[in-house]
């Protein structure tokens, strides 16, 4: 009998990338899960994988500008969110799959983690529209609006479980291989706040910019050393102290068999033109444990 293998891809933003490269490593080592779970980027990435476009996922990625991640993000008077939806959607379609794919259809087990906005609850999804599923998953509060699905607003899995071992265990998964990108990240990006300068076009620079009035006129900060953390900075260290706790908690309960933390701190919430560098983390990560990954699988039935 052939043990089933789940891969539990974890949230983390612009650190997702690293998804790539390990299930590239692994798959060189002859490893094919054919059960996918993933929560928020990890959704995403997951999805583009048993949906056949990882190869052109991963193109994209790598591709990536710093003006190009701007252009993903606009002002908007509706307060739903940064995120130019439209652009979204055209890039889930091309890299992702197309609005028709389902998920029962697909050639591996397949789950996206989101977080039931009213009650709290975890929701797995598990039916229907593959792309709507990796919409609620990814939709971080403050970034992205809420998703509407089967009359509940759904936004990020990540509030609840940010690396789904159990969800790969409650799909029959036998060995359950995760990947935690919220190791070392607390504190990491809560540093002295410094002046932006105007002519730094990165992403945090363009929204910064855009609430600095807002942000000066509530706080009285005449030393540098006294400003509060600009807006991405606070959402990015909010969202990193959150997932540590609860990718803790979760994981003390229900470990899994095989633990991949690729060292990822540098990258920030939004950087994801850093493609190249979180891929081959991703794969450095897999070959860090290679002696970890034979021992558990060399011992499967």
């Amino acid at each position: 009998m052939v043990a089933d293998i789940g891969l539990a891809l974890g949230s983390g933003t612009a650190r997702g990338w690293s998804h790539i490269g390990i299930i590239n490593a692994l798959s060189e080592l002859g490893i094919t899960p054919n059960i996918i779970c993933g929560t928020s980027i990890g959704a995403l990435v997951g999805a583009s994988y048993v949906s056949g476009k990882m190869e052109k996922l991963e193109e994209w990625a790598c591709s990536l500008t710093k003006l190009e991640t701007a252009r993903f993000l606009e002002i908007n008077t509706s307060l739903t969110g940064f995120v130019n939806t439209e652009r979204l959607h055209y890039f889930l379609n091309k890299n992702v799959a197309g609005d028709e794919v389902v998920i029962e259809d697909l050639a591996k087990a397949y789950a996206a983690v989101s977080t039931d906005l009213e009650t709290g609850r975890e929701i797995w999804l598990t039916k229907g529209s593959l792309i709507q599923a990796v919409w609620a998953s990814i939709s971080l509060p403050g970034l992205f609006p809420a998703i509407r699905n089967n009359n509940r607003w759904l936004v990020d899995g990540g509030l609840v479980n940010p690396v789904p071992v159990s969800v790969c265990r409650a799909l029959g998964a036998d060995i359950v291989i995760a990947v935690n990108l919220n190791g070392d990240i607390v504190g990491k990006h809560f540093d002295k706040p410094k002046r932006v300068k105007k002519q730094d076009g990165g992403v945090e620079a363009k929204i910064t910019e855009l609430v600095r009035e807002y942000t000066s006129a509530l706080f009285l900060t005449p030393r540098d050393d006294e400003q509060p953390p600009n807006l991405l900075d606070a959402i990015a260290g909010s969202v990193n102290i959150t997932q540590d706790r609860i990718t803790r908690s979760r994981m003390a309960g229900d470990p899994p068999d095989i633990l991949l933390s690729p060292k990822l701190s540098h990258i920030r919430l939004l950087e994801f033109y850093r493609a190249d560098e979180a891929i081959r983390e991703g794969r450095h990560c897999v070959q860090r444990m290679r002696p970890e990954i034979d021992h558990i699988l060399g011992s499967m039935p």
